[in-house]
């Protein structure tokens, strides 16, 4: 049956419909291989095109999806952040570097890491990994321990590896073995025979001391936490967590954010680089510091 249809006269300025073309082209709304403004139209009325005033995202929209894309590139989600990424590039007001890193995003292949790497943590299977650090260098890890990480609103894999040449002055010989990779800077994961580590990472034990408002305030980190109590009486009073470390980059980030409320107090090389951050800000702020 020929389904009935109605026709129109429509009075547009001259270039209209050059215009209208121009927008059903973009739509891939055809007549055969020419655009179709009757098309365009009938897909207005079907509500199958939106009109008026443009979708853009805000600054604080564009912050969100730009960490929801990274959560999801790093659990192995690249065709959903794919998606995030095509949309912040459509409808967002960028800088410059983040939309050059969104348009590498969308425009080259890339695997997500993070299920693979899980389905090895989860058999114990050894692995050969290839990496690229931010200064561009590759660098290739036999990894016999492995396991997932969140630090500071993104997943880490922290790895022991039998490599250790690519760090050349160790300020901590003892996690020499230990790394903490980005998912996004992974190249390459290859199983290979051999022994998994069961004393997993390697670990230095930290003593913390919480004084003030963080002796009740403190959240216990059940995951690297061995030991928590409270120490002494009023003004003396503190409580001590002793925590297992596998990169002290994370606990200075962290001991930061308490300000004088917490302490750390030993092993001396970790209380050591601490006080050397907090010397360089110092000095960075023009507050005089006597040796």
């Amino acid at each position: 049956m020929v389904r009935k249809k109605e026709t129109i006269t429509l009075s547009i300025p001259s270039g209209t419909k050059e215009q209208l073309e121009s927008i059903a082209l973009r739509l891939n709304i055809k007549w055969g291989k020419s655009p179709s403004v009757s098309g365009l139209l009938v897909a207005i009325a079907q509500q199958q095109v939106a009109v008026g005033e443009p979708f853009a995202l805000n600054p604080s929209q564009v912050a969100a999806l730009q960490q929801a894309t990274k959560l999801l590139v790093d659990s192995g989600g690249l065709a959903n952040a794919e998606i995030l990424a095509a949309l912040m590039l459509d409808r967002g007001k960028l800088d410059a570097p983040l939309r050059q890193s969104l348009l590498q995003l969308v425009s080259q292949p890339n695997e997500g890491w993070r299920p693979r790497a899980d389905q090895l943590i989860n058999t114990q299977q050894p692995f050969r990994l290839l990496y690229r650090n931010n200064q561009g260098e590759e660098l290739e890890y036999t990894v016999r321990y492995a396991q997932v990480s969140f630090e500071e609103k993104r997943f880490y894999l922290n790895i022991w590896c039998e490599e250790t040449d690519d760090i050349k002055n160790p300020d901590y010989p003892e996690l020499i073995h230990n790394r903490c990779l980005r998912f996004d800077n992974i190249k390459a994961i290859v199983p290979i025979s051999g022994q998994w580590r069961c004393e997993g990472l390697d670990y230095l034990k930290v003593y913390l001391h919480f004084r003030g408002g963080m002796i009740k305030a403190y959240e216990r980190r059940v995951d690297k936490d061995i030991q928590d109590e409270v120490l002494g009486e009023g003004k003396t009073k503190v409580r001590q967590v002793v925590r297992h470390i596998s990169n002290p980059f994370w606990l200075i980030r962290e001991v930061f954010r308490y300000g004088e409320d917490c302490v750390i107090v030993s092993p001396q090389k970790v209380r050591d680089r601490f006080q050397q951050k907090l010397m360089a800000l110092c000095r960075q702020y023009d507050i005089e510091i006597r040796d």
